[in-house]
């Protein structure tokens, strides 16, 4: 039976690690990363364990087995994955509603991962479904940067309700950055 609950455990944080190891950039063929999407930043047990002591992340269990996780990332979670600096200061130049970015309240979704043998079945809607029901009410939004080529992901939050609000290349990809509003 599949459901959604927060990371609990140092072995949740592992299994999380394991998925994101299969999934990530550069591990398989692109056609494959193409089609079934990708993750790009890869993480530390040290940093799970930092990030989830500040707001610990969602994740889907089938029985004991982690097999989709959605990462929250607070704004103090910047200092502990310097390769998402940039990120973050992008989001220090963007408007939203007349207003700067930086003046809502918000968290980044870290990273977004679901078993390649679960996709189709609600999974990734049920992920942010309990961010939703958890956080909506302490957060006026979810931000987060997709790479424009991992158009699974972007078909994927789009569906969910995010809209993109500003696009642009750095020296690794072309980004959305994309917001998924609960005000």
């Amino acid at each position: 039976m599949l459901y959604a609950t927060t990371v609990s455990n140092k072995e949740e944080l592992q299994q999380i690690l394991d998925l994101q190891q299969m999934y990530l950039s550069g591990e398989n063929d692109t056609t494959i990363e193409k089609e079934q999407g990708f993750v790009t930043v890869k993480h530390s047990l040290d940093v799970l364990q930092q990030m989830h002591a500040l707001s610990p992340s969602i994740i889907v269990k089938d029985g004991d087995a982690v097999i989709a996780y959605a990462l929250v990332m607070t704004k103090e979670c910047r200092q502990f994955i310097p390769v998402l600096m940039p990120m973050f200061e992008t989001f220090n130049h963007i408007q939203y509603k007349d207003r700067p970015l930086a003046s809502y309240s918000f968290y980044v979704m870290g990273q977004v991962c679901v078993h390649e043998n679960y996709r189709g079945k609600g999974v990734f809607e049920m992920l942010y479904q309990q961010h939703k029901k958890l956080l909506s009410t302490k957060y006026d939004f979810v931000v987060t940067e997709i790479a424009t080529r991992n158009t699974r992901s972007i078909r994927a939050h789009e569906k969910t309700g995010f809209k993109t609000v500003r696009t642009f290349k750095d020296v690794t990809d072309e980004w959305a950055i994309v917001l998924w509003d609960w005000t």
